[in-house]
């Protein structure tokens, strides 16, 4: 007879090792917030062609055939603004860029009080006109709804997608803890294999970008280190002045100041705009700010554009707006403040050139798949361990159904969203909310139908109207504006041609996805008494 102390010991349960527990952790913080990190990620790759999908968006601007000179542009509209807002005590315009074929402005009007008054237009560089395009958000509501989520306050919002971003981070250590053959699993890819393949596909997906997914989740904390770990340098600047040094220190704002009352002439803009040119180059002013314009005080400050230089910190020069005589030029920062800029240029990737964007835009697809195969693998896993697979209990029905919807049912909103910008009236009030508003809509309907229709019917009604919104945008774009993909093809308008192509081949790849997902047949249920065998479940 064994001794009790070696009974007990035999008969206790064996504690979880490290990589085990590693890999605990990693499917949870993955799935508790990985549809809304599906999301993220979905957004944020195509806000990295935001500039491109904006002029797509509004088709009434002219091609740009090439960059005008920003000398001559900054002149123009600053005439403009003379006549448009002359009592303004500070105009602000961007300027064309290779990505960009207008003008941005906006003016303060001292007759409206608080925030709404600020105003804006958009303006043609040729003429200094002001352009009557329609009204969208265009790119910028993708990019903004990465890190905002739109209808939350805006703080709440930077909370959550900080939170998710953690959560991320936290996923992607663990599961490289947690798979010690993953460089071995990236070249193993097992098609057709039901769990196995998913499991693959997530693996190779996931080394794929390893570096990537690591950088852009690393810098994306970092972006708004200061609203969430405000500590450090509350405790260092203290006052208001050195606060206001501190934000100097990391953006190119300029105050005002306090005009004299004096009225003066405003020296010509372009000359000042040439001298900035010899310091950065042609095409790399990014923005004009003119602070108490008409007056003795005015100031113009010139900021360098994204062009060619790996960091966001601030570079500008300032000059005296009356006599054009340069007063300040900042040309660096400190040490911390310069690590950042890095860090938040790494992430937005503002510096890439058109082949560098592609790069950043197919890794992060890749990272979007990552999650989103992560997301379909826990109920594919977890269906085969239920009692009864075509009865699972409510839970696994909710995050079948949210995967649904955060999935496919994106897919179907932001291209609705699309669709939106092509349908609406172009005179319509509030027309840019109402692309938003129909985004929204679209999306709470996936979810309406992913609830209501059983999991792997909704998954292929969902896949083939995604394919299907997307194959046909290009034609209602024809037909809709006359910058169709063939029309675009003989006037070299590769902007136009390369998003309708895109466009295509995206549609291409929810089609392969539903076929996949028609095609597939999940394993038959283990007899009673026979080991558990990897199963399929009845997803994509």
């Amino acid at each position: 007879m064994k001794p009790p102390h070696l009974s007990t010991t035999a008969s206790a349960k064996k504690a979880p090792g490290l990589r085990q527990t590693m890999s605990d952790l990693h499917i949870w913080t993955g799935l508790l917030v990985g549809w809304l990190l599906y999301a993220m990620f979905l957004t944020g790759t195509v806000a990295y062609f935001r500039d491109e999908m904006s002029q797509w968006m509004r088709p009434e601007l002219p091609a740009q055939q090439q960059v005008p000179d920003a000398a001559e542009v900054a002149q123009r509209l600053t005439g403009t603004l003379a006549q448009l807002a002359p009592a303004s005590p500070q105009w602000s315009f961007s300027l064309p860029d290779e990505r960009n074929n207008v003008a941005n402005a906006f003016w303060r009007n001292p007759d409206i009080p608080g925030r709404r008054g600020f105003e804006r237009a958009t303006f043609d560089p040729s003429t200094g006109q002001k352009l009557s395009a329609r009204e969208t958000t265009g790119g910028d509501f993708f990019y903004r709804f990465h890190f905002n989520f739109h209808y939350m306050p805006v703080l709440w919002g930077r909370w959550l997608a900080g939170l998710c971003a953690m959560f991320m981070l936290v996923a992607i250590i663990s599961g490289v803890i947690t798979h010690k053959k993953i460089f071995v699993d990236f070249f193993t890819f097992r098609w057709g294999k039901g769990q196995r393949s998913w499991l693959d596909a997530h693996n190779a997906l996931s080394v794929f970008g390893l570096p990537f997914h690591l950088m852009i989740t690393y810098s994306g904390l970092v972006t708004l280190m200061l609203l969430y770990m405000p500590w450090g340098s509350d405790a260092v600047f203290k006052t208001p002045l050195e606060r206001q040094a501190l934000t100097a220190e990391m953006n190119s704002f300029v105050p005002a100041g306090k005009p004299r009352g004096e009225k003066a002439e405003l020296a010509p803009v372009a000359g000042m705009v040439r001298q900035a040119q010899e310091r950065w180059g042609r095409d790399n002013i990014g923005r004009v700010a003119i602070n108490n314009p008409g007056d003795a005080a005015a100031r113009v400050v010139l900021v360098r554009g994204d062009l060619q230089r790996a960091s966001v910190s601030p570079q500008y020069v300032v000059f005296d707006g009356v006599s054009g005589k340069l007063l300040q030029v900042k040309d660096n920062v400190g040490p911390t403040a310069e690590t950042r800029g890095v860090v938040y240029a790494l992430h937005l990737g503002r510096f890439a050139d058109t082949t560098v964007r592609w790069l950043y835009f197919l890794v992060s697809l890749a990272g979007t798949a990552m999650v989103g195969t992560g997301l379909v693998l826990w109920t594919v896993k977890r269906r085969a361990r239920l009692p009864d697979p075509e009865r699972p209990h409510f839970g696994f029905r909710l995050v079948e159904r949210l995967n649904i919807a955060g999935i496919a049912g994106l897919s179907i909103a932001m291209t609705a969203f699309l669709w939106a910008n092509r349908l609406l009236p172009t005179g319509m009030a509030r027309r840019g909310e109402w692309e938003i508003h129909l985004f929204f809509i679209a999306w709470a309907l996936a979810l309406a139908h992913a609830l209501l229709r059983p999991a792997k019917r909704a998954w292929l009604e969902q896949l083939w109207l995604a394919a299907a919104l997307l194959v046909l945008l290009p034609v209602l774009n024809a037909l809709a504006t006359g910058r169709g993909l063939f029309a675009s093809l003989a006037a070299a308008d590769w902007l136009y041609a390369g998003f309708d192509l895109t466009l295509l081949a995206l549609g291409g790849l929810h089609t392969v996805l539903a076929i996949r997902a028609a095609r597939h047949r999940p394993r038959a249920a283990r007899p009673a008494g026979r080991p558990a065998v990897p199963a399929a479940g009845d997803g994509t």
